[in-house]
């Protein structure tokens, strides 16, 4: 299965009753493993996890490092960008991977994290 074939299937399982936007992810870790994610949303939107977050947060748990890119799809016009949480998170954890943006009507974007991203809060930000 592609990377892409595993967002969007990983997107088929979001759990989006409130916005109906249902967003999925694909992590893939240097030794060649794929973790998926998609959105959880809850009724106290604070407390929903978005897809990225969730694929980062799985591949951790399974102990995966070192990762090489992502692949986010989405059902919109432009491919969405991760938000700024997520950001935050696969800069932390993932380092300045590449990022491939998807919608449904196989549009798509790739960009390095470091360009959607260019001044994270890091170590170097506390120097």
């Amino acid at each position: 299965m592609t990377l892409l074939a595993a967002a969007l299937d990983a997107r088929l399982h979001a759990h989006a009753p409130y916005s109906h936007f249902q967003v999925g992810a694909a992590l893939e870790a240097g030794d060649g493993r794929v973790f998926v994610g998609c959105n959880v949303e809850i009724s106290s939107y604070g407390l929903t996890m978005c897809a990225e977050r969730v694929a980062a947060f799985h591949a951790i748990a399974q102990g995966a490092r070192g990762f090489r890119r992502i692949v986010v799809v989405t059902d919109v016009p432009r491919p969405a960008p991760p938000c700024g949480a997520c950001r935050q998170v696969l800069w932390d954890l993932c380092g300045d991977i590449e990022i491939t943006l998807v919608n449904l009507q196989g549009d798509s974007q790739t960009f390095s994290l470091s360009t959607l991203f260019p001044r994270p809060f890091d170590d170097h930000a506390m120097a």
